[in-house]
């Protein structure tokens, strides 16, 4: 177990983590030339893309030191907010980070989030400087920064490019001398964390673990403590490159496990691996039920693709086991799907990958939160409000509660004032402000999350002219008073565009919904009223005014009856025309509804 590293690679988006890992192992020599690729462990191509990490991967390298052959496991973790929990996971399984900080763009939001996840875990930090040959690297300052948050010295900070290749040999030394071997003996019963999951159509669900303590051999029978559910293990093995089958992994290595589960749903991340017939006292801490924090209603645009659709959600499902979904129907849309996503960021990967894998075209409705409706006849009961049809009658309602988060944005001294006022704007409470330095401010919110869903990420960018980071975590359900705003056409519910709204903005968002869709519904041979109501109340309107024919353009002179019997004759083919005429609805009217404030 001395030889034994286990590290992974803690950073803000874009500052660096994969092109470094890349770099490490070309140094080590675990990929080949012929293997070579940039950005080599993001292998979907919305990750190329995008040059974010959506899923984690881990890989064994080979180190010598000091004539000594180390083994190295650089477990990574998915750089977005909405993947907080897997990247908490990954953080459990290691003795050891890489705290990448951009030299260009100083520390944000997130390397200090997921600094505190990874010092709760205990575990050595070692600083990297990256993107030093860059014109606008700012080394000394960003250094003072580094040393300011961490209390280490210059000296720890290890300058580098992983674009170049520069301090990579730095990097790993100071892996070998800083970061303790593994602790755990081989002879206790087994103690595995499930840290990943993978999908394999052939082989069924691939489980990534790390060993805390025991040996798992090839053909024993495991369990699975959170689904306490019992397996064999068909195949067991070590994660280079490509996987390298073992007869046994013991404490402080990292492996994979086949044993042919078929179920996404049956691998739990952060689930302990135990044997059951020498079972261990302890389940490792921190494991949690994956929960969804955004819903939204995903719809074919043809309703006969329903089915297809369905096949379609089911099989990202097996990739993607934090996806949820189950059946609804809406009288606008047909037959579709509420769909459950760990935040907006996921919604749009699932949705992209629903065109690009699937071929499906989707249309999605407005994204809202999961809420608490509690009733006076069962005060003490909550019922799940997921869909805004769902919410119980004002008149039955005791209250609602919604999820709230504490919010942590570091921006430039100069934007405090704008960034300020948006969060307010959005029902944000101010909790704390501390200066990191005289120009970088950290402030923090408690913020309702229903608010941030939409178009909040995209001004927060506009207001601090790109500068503001964000970075946000759930504290809680809290008491609001919170009304539901239905759009009507015709006269008609459109249940796919209602939405939960405070009370408060219930006005303005309805006024601007009305005012936005008008612009957006085609003109048809009749006069359609748009209208937001709160119940039965009426709280705005816009009319859409019809096609007019002129009529009267075929009488020259005689008298004004002639043409009056004309229009008059008009009029009621326009009413009757308003009774039983259908209005469609473009599918950009759903998404100008997030768009409010364009």
């Amino acid at each position: 177990m001395k030889q034994f590293r286990n590290f992974c690679i803690i950073a803000h988006i874009d500052h660096g983590k994969s092109t470094l890992a890349d770099r490490l192992l070309d140094f080590t020599g675990a990929v080949s030339e012929r293997e070579k690729q940039d950005q080599l462990l993001d292998n979907m191509d919305l990750e190329r893309e995008r040059g974010i990490t959506i899923k984690s991967h881990a890989i064994q390298m080979e180190y010598q030191h000091e004539g000594e052959t180390y083994v190295l496991n650089l477990i990574d973790t998915p750089g977005h907010v909405d993947f907080s929990y897997e990247v908490s996971r990954s953080i459990a399984a290691c003795e050891g980070a890489l705290l990448i900080v951009d030299a260009a763009q100083s520390i944000q939001a997130q390397t200090i989030s997921n600094l505190y996840l990874a010092l709760e875990n205990d575990l050595e930090i070692i600083p990297v400087l990256n993107k030093i040959d860059l014109p606008s690297a700012n080394q000394e300052e960003v250094t003072d920064d580094i040393v300011d948050l961490l209390g280490c010295s210059h000296e720890e900070v290890i300058p580098a490019s992983a674009k170049t290749g520069l301090g990579i040999q730095e990097i790993l030394t100071a892996i070998i001398e800083r970061i303790p071997p593994p602790k755990g003996s081989a002879e206790e019963p087994l103690q595995a964390l499930i840290f990943d999951s993978v999908y394999n159509p052939f082989r069924g669900v691939e489980t990534y673990f790390r060993v805390l303590n025991g040996r798992i051999r090839k053909g024993q029978k495991i369990q699975f403590i959170a689904t306490e559910k019992t397996y064999f293990a068909d195949e067991i093995g070590t994660l280079k490159l490509k996987q390298e089958p073992k007869s046994e992994i013991s404490a402080g290595d990292v492996g994979y496990l086949i044993t042919g589960i078929k179920e996404a749903k049956e691998v739990k991340v952060g689930d302990t691996i135990t044997d059951p017939e020498n079972l261990t006292q302890i389940a490792i801490e921190g494991f949690e039920e994956v929960k969804p924090m955004v819903f939204a209603g995903i719809y074919p645009v043809d309703t006969e693709e329903y089915e297809e659709l369905r096949t379609s959600m089911e099989k990202l499902q097996l990739n993607d086991a934090s996806l949820v979904f189950f059946p609804e129907s809406s009288a606008a849309l047909g037959f579709g799907f509420r769909c459950g996503f760990l935040g907006m960021l996921h919604l749009e990967i699932i949705q992209e990958r629903l065109e690009r894998e699937f071929n499906m075209t989707v249309i999605t409705t407005v994204p809202n939160v999961s809420y608490k409706a509690y009733t006076k006849k069962d005060p003490d009961n909550f019922l799940s409000v997921n869909n805004p049809s769902d919410l119980p009658d004002p008149s039955m309602m005791d209250r609602v509660e919604e999820p709230y988060i504490k919010a942590s944005i570091i921006t430039k001294a100069d934007f405090v004032g704008n960034v300020m006022s948006l969060c307010i704007e959005k029902r944000g409470q101010i909790t704390n402000q501390t200066y990191l330095t005289p120009e970088r401010v950290e402030l923090n919110f408690d913020l309702p999350l229903a608010e941030i869903v939409f178009d909040f990420y995209d001004r927060l960018k506009t207001v601090s002219k790109g500068y503001a980071s964000f970075d946000y975590s759930p504290i809680g359900m809290r008491t609001s008073k919170l009304v539901k705003v239905d759009i009507l056409l015709n006269g008609n519910q459109v249940d796919a565009l209602s939405a939960l709204i405070h009370a408060d903005n219930a006005y303005s968002i309805g006024k601007k919904i009305c005012e936005k869709l008008r612009s957006l519904i085609p003109r048809q041979q009749f006069d359609i009223p748009i209208q937001a109501a709160i119940g039965a109340k009426i709280i705005s309107r816009e009319t859409i005014k019809a096609l007019r024919k002129d009529v009267t353009a075929k009488c020259y002179g005689g008298d004004i009856s002639r043409k009056r019997k004309l229009l008059e004759k008009q009029k009621k083919g326009k009413k009757k025309m308003r009774q039983i005429g259908n209005v469609e609805i473009p599918q950009q009217a759903f998404m100008a509804v997030l768009k409010l404030n364009d």
